[in-house]
């Protein structure tokens, strides 16, 4: 079921103290993706969570380069 299924769950905050929009917890399962790891980005140079959108919009063929204002890479 997960082959033809992206969940995504997350938060909007990382540090909902400080109302920080950095360092968010995401878990994303199904997809096709690579799982079964943990994965943490340089915290001075992240990268934006609109990447992990557009790669998904794309899994579910709907092409584009951009969600937001971010570029794909």
């Amino acid at each position: 079921m997960l082959d033809n299924t992206i969940v995504l769950f997350g938060s909007n905050l990382g540090n909902a103290n400080a109302h920080d929009p950095r360092d968010l917890p995401i878990l994303l399962a199904g997809g096709g993706y690579q799982h079964g790891r943990y994965v943490a980005y340089d915290k001075n140079n992240n990268t934006p969570l609109c990447n992990l959108l557009v790669s998904m919009l794309n899994r579910m063929n709907i092409q584009t380069d951009s969600f937001a204002t971010t570029l794909a890479s």
